[in-house]
């Protein structure tokens, strides 16, 4: 880019030195010349002094590119083309010297396209490059988080198996009564008590429809975490059968409908439990 904007340099210096181009090398004076109407007709005024100027600002002002340098000179003979009459002096100086940096424009713009192209892959690709270092990252962050997380867990677990051992040990008339406990489950509450005795025994088949459990066999940490459950489940259980036994059904057919309904569903729904 450095070397088209030199090259562009020397393309407005040939333009600002031709014998033409006095009227633009300033700012147009409105007032000494009485024009009132100026900044009426012309939007933007532009001037080849302002122009250089701005080429070689050092104070973050500076053009970008060659384009932009390009439309501000185009804009010079435009505006006095606009506001001059075609058959005044300045009309014809300004369309001439147009012509003039047009042609000088077109030899150079070939290298203007090849570098902007240049310019744009680079950018692809260090936004490419940019994009895969995130992602880097993430993929980084997730298996630390992932590693983090199982560490807690095996610390859970671990926590856990220490809190058993410092509870009491079951007694065989508690492991009784939480054999017949779970008997009055419901069946997706069986299930979910069945999956806990899985955790810590990966060959016993949680989900067969028939399951023999060996309350004697499993452990302190298996046998607590049962009991918690059981009682929090028929305590549930218990509140959800005072809701329904509040509410007074009149209707004699549809009683019979609700217990005939009943068993057909309890006995499509139940898992056979055998407690050892």
């Amino acid at each position: 880019m450095q070397e088209l904007m030199r090259q562009f340099a020397s393309i407005f210096r040939q333009i600002t030195q031709h014998e033409w181009a006095w009227p633009f090398k300033e700012p147009v004076d409105v007032e000494s010349l009485g024009l009132h109407d100026y900044y009426q007709v012309i939007e933007k005024p532009m001037d080849f002094g302002t122009i250089k100027n701005k080429m070689e600002a050092k104070d973050g002002t500076a053009y970008k590119n060659v384009r932009e340098i390009y439309a501000d000179v185009r804009l010079v003979f435009k505006n006095a083309m606009k506001y001059n009459d075609d058959k005044d002096d300045v009309h014809v100086m300004a369309k001439t010297l147009l012509e003039k940096f047009e042609e000088k424009w077109l030899k150079l713009l070939p290298k203007v396209v090849e570098e902007e192209t240049r310019r744009v892959d680079e950018e692809a690709e260090a936004r490419l490059h940019t994009k895969l270092a995130q992602e880097a990252a993430y993929a980084s962050m997730a298996k630390d988080l992932s590693t983090e997380l199982v560490e807690i867990d095996l610390y859970l677990k671990d926590l856990r198996e220490m809190v058993v051992q410092k509870c009491r040990k079951m007694s065989s008339g508690d492991k009784r009564k939480l054999g017949t406990a779970l008997t009055h489950l419901s069946p997706d509450d069986l299930s979910k008590a069945l999956e806990i005795v899985a955790q810590n025994n990966p060959s016993f088949q949680a989900s067969a429809q028939e399951v023999d459990l060996d309350i004697d066999a499993q452990s302190e940490c298996t046998l607590w975490r049962l009991k918690v459950f059981v009682k929090e489940a028929l305590k549930v259980q218990g509140k959800s059968s005072e809701g329904i036994a509040g509410n007074k059904v009149t209707a004699s057919k549809r009683n019979r409908e609700i217990s005939d309904a009943v068993p057909k569903t309890n006995a499509k729904r139940t898992k056979k439990l055998s407690c050892l």
